[in-house]
Formats: C-alpha cells, sequence, structure tokens
C-alpha cells in the first residue's frame, strides 16, 4: 500500500485571496437587499401605496378644516410635513431589517465571511435611507398632481431635499440603535410605532402650533421635525416665516435641523454601534 504525502503545490485555502475592499463590501450589502425587495415586491407597498394615501387623507379631509397662517394653501403647506414623517421612518426600515438578520441567523453566517461587520450596517443604512428616499419622491410627484409647488428657485428646491436626506441619515442610528437592543421584530414595530407617531405629529407637521396649549407648544416647536418642516416650507414657498412667539429653532430653522442632525448622529451613533458589536459577538 502506497501513500501520497502532500507537496509543496497542495493549494491552501487562504482567506486573504477573498477579501474585497470596503466600498465593495457595502456595495454587496445594498445589491443583497435590493434583490430581496426585487423578489418580494410586496414590501414596497409602504412606499408607494401608503404615502398616495396620507397625502390625499390630509389634503382633501382635514385641509377642509384647517385653516393656515398668512392664507397659504393647505396642500401645498402640509406637504412638507409629509414629507419629514416619511422620512423619519428611516429608523422604521433600518431597525426591522437589522433585527430580521440577527433574528435569522444571518449576521452569524456574515461573521463567518472575510468582510468587516460594519459593512453590513452601512449597507442596510443606505438601503433603509433609498427605500424611503423613494417614499418621499412618492409624496412629491403626488404633491404635484394635488397643486403642490415649489414656489422659489430650483437651488431652493435642491437644498430642502438635501435636508430631507441628512435628517434621514440622522434617523437611520436611531434605527440602528433599536434594532440591535430588540431582540424580535415584533418589538421593533411596537416600539417605533408608538415613539414615531407622536414624534412627528407632535410638531407643526399637520397643524399650525399657534392653537396649541402653551406647554404643548413649546414641546411641538422644539421637535426636530418641526424644525425641518419649517425649513421646507421657507426654502420652498409653501409656509410663513415662524411667529414672532415661537420657540427660538423655528426662527432659525435651516441651522437648527443642521445642529439637530448632528446631535443626534453624535449622540446615536457610537451607542448603535456598541449595541450591535454587543450583540453580535454572542
Amino acid at each position: 500500500m502506497t501513500t501520497v504525502s502532500p507537496t509543496t503545490d497542495t493549494p491552501r485555502f487562504d482567506p486573504a485571496a477573498f477579501r474585497v475592499s470596503y466600498p465593495r463590501q457595502i456595495a454587496i450589502m445594498v445589491k443583497r437587499s435590493a434583490t430581496h425587495t426585487r423578489r418580494m415586491p410586496e414590501m414596497l407597498i409602504d412606499v408607494t401605496a401608503q404615502p398616495i394615501v396620507f397625502v390625499l387623507l390630509f389634503a382633501f379631509v382635514f385641509g377642509a378644516s384647517i385653516t393656515v397662517p398668512g392664507g397659504f394653501d393647505y396642500r401645498g403647506w402640509m406637504l412638507p410635513g409629509i414629507i419629514a414623517q416619511t422620512i423619519a421612518f428611516a429608523a422604521f426600515i433600518v431597525a426591522t431589517g437589522i433585527t430580521g438578520d440577527i433574528e435569522k441567523g444571518i449576521i452569524d453566517r456574515f461573521r463567518s465571511l472575510p468582510i468587516a461587520r460594519s459593512a453590513v450596517l452601512v449597507g442596510r443604512s443606505v438601503t433603509g435611507l433609498a427605500h424611503e428616499s423613494i417614499a418621499v419622491v412618492i409624496v412629491a410627484i403626488t404633491g404635484l398632481i394635488i397643486g403642490w409647488r415649489v414656489n422659489t428657485d430650483p437651488l431652493s428646491g435642491l437644498a430642502g431635499f438635501a435636508l430631507v436626506l441628512l435628517f434621514g441619515f440622522a434617523m437611520v442610528w436611531v434605527g440602528i440603535l433599536v434594532g440591535s437592543v430588540m431582540r424580535t421584530a415584533e418589538s421593533v414595530e411596537g416600539l417605533l410605532f408608538a415613539s414615531l407617531f407622536p414624534f412627528t405629529f407632535l410638531a407643526n407637521s399637520f397643524v399650525p402650533t399657534e392653537p396649541m396649549p402653551s406647554w404643548i407648544r413649546a414641546i411641538a416647536e422644539w421637535n426636530p421635525v418641526s424644525s425641518l418642516v419649517q425649513s421646507l416650507r421657507e426654502l420652498w414657498g409653501n409656509g410663513a416665516a415662524a411667529p414672532a412667539d415661537a420657540q427660538l429653532p423655528l426662527h432659525y430653522p435651516i441651522l437648527s435641523i443642521l445642529l439637530w442632525s448632528g446631535l443626534i448622529i453624535a449622540v446615536f451613533a457610537p451607542l448603535s454601534l456598541r449595541a450591535y458589536y454587543r450583540r453580535t459577538e454572542r
């Protein structure tokens, strides 16, 4: 009986040979999510049908009984509010995606591959922001159909959408934290629905803040959503400047939303990364 001894020509597995660049890793994660969505198009219902329903509901049901200060048309006045609410839900998409991947063991499979764990987070973040951006586009198109217009110059219009994306990026970090801490997709849905809806409604999104009781009005006007909405109304010419007795953020809405977005990122980004790494180390 003869034996075959290994030679120096025997191929060996070298993990480094299979490594790809970090941008490529992120692109793969984004493509994975996009492929999943393409195979399950019903996942897009929340960014296609739901925005249209919201626009029509507020424009033709609530709009008939709400008077806007300055004589502005309610349809154009409320559209920035719907856009702000829509982009805030980027946190929801990212949170449910991360929790689902952890629950199904997909993150454990990724850990066996020569990729950075943060690439999964960045990929999910890009996908979540793109997901909600589709909804923002549909809201804008629906708004155009019912009479909303950007009544200023194109640069101001683009600046408004840039602020929307910045705030959405900040909310992504909130979603990463929630998705890394909560144990099930059901708990994520319950927590975010219970928090995001009051967060987006307790603002100047759909009704003026002036008639509110003083203490509720103060909370609403310090809400980051109010700063974003007021910025969009001023940049797009859909509303008047804040009244003299409004809270400080509404007098400088663009600066305020820049500061709010930076603060949210500065607080939630390190907390999110720590929670995600701790959760995926087990």
